[in-house]
């Protein structure tokens, strides 16, 4: 099932996505909709089938959920571990020690909704940054007790001149207005047969001139998403509408740099593409 959010008589609801029509799911957000599917211990895709009429709409997509909280993993991919290591000069491969999985993932805060936008909208360039990229990733859908309710594509777009200067800056690299895009919608978890079969591409145009693309599969994740799960909720009770990023395996380097104007786009087979105009913020 393909779910996500309309606009809707100016209210933001959960909706169902069949033969490119919105099927409503009327005073319900998709967070409204998770915290049905924990109460009541089923799924998202039996909730939002059992709230949802036969009333159908030809209304756009908006970002498919507005996370109460957004954590990221990092160096899951050994190409990402590799390329951060190369960044910082570390000689004694500090990234590729974090990417072996018998260590400690890295997991971080990336935000709230606050700092999220969906398919269509502007995805932010620090005004203090020379070299922002983009960092396709697959997201995970989560409730309360870490169970995972769907996917969907995420932009964890990054500051990486500013964390390579300082790693100790990751919070400024990673955290700021319009630093996540997710969507366009969510795959309910029981239409994925393998989380690790998925096809992801990036490109980046500037006007008519493709200045990157750039392809991996879920298949290269160096950890397993119920690890990265379980690391997350160590002694951190997440709440319900959580979204956790997986990590990249697509690396931009500093010649495709995001500039204002440019269109990124992400695409998963079964989800769809992620579309979002680069601005200054």
């Amino acid at each position: 099932m393909l779910i996500g959010q309309i606009h809707l008589n100016g209210a933001v609801t959960a909706a169902i996505f069949e033969g490119g029509k919105a099927r409503p799911i009327l005073g319900k957000t998709l967070v409204d909709l998770l915290d049905l599917a924990e109460l009541h211990g089923t799924t998202l895709a039996q909730v939002a089938a059992s709230h949802a009429g036969t009333f159908t709409t030809e209304a756009d997509a908006i970002i498919p959920i507005h996370p109460r909280e957004v954590w990221a993993c990092g160096c899951t991919y050994e190409m990402s571990a590799s390329f951060r290591d190369a960044e910082h000069g570390t000689r004694e491969g500090f990234y590729r020690y974090v990417f072996q999985p018998e260590h400690r993932p890295e997991v971080f805060f990336k935000g709230t909704a606050r700092v999220c936008v969906g398919s269509g909208e502007p995805i932010g360039i620090r005004s203090d940054s020379k070299f922002t990229a983009p960092e396709p990733e697959l997201a995970v859908i989560l409730d309360s007790k870490g169970r995972v309710h769907g996917f969907s594509i995420a932009n964890d777009v990054s500051a990486w001149d500013i964390e390579r200067e300082n790693p100790l800056y990751l919070p400024q690299s990673k955290t700021y207005n319009a630093c996540c895009s997710l969507g366009p919608y969510i795959l309910t978890a029981d239409a994925v047969a393998d989380p690790y079969a998925l096809e992801m591409a990036c490109t980046i145009r500037r006007g008519d001139k493709l200045i990157f693309e750039g392809a991996t599969s879920t298949g290269k994740l160096g950890r397993k998403i119920e690890t990265l799960v379980e690391y997350l909720n160590l002694s951190n009770a997440v709440p319900t509408g959580t979204v956790l990023l997986t990590g990249t395996g697509i690396i931009v380097k500093e010649d495709a740099a995001l500039a204002a104007g440019d269109v990124c786009e992400i695409s998963v087979g079964g989800i769809g593409t992620l579309s979002n105009v680069c601005a200054v913020v």
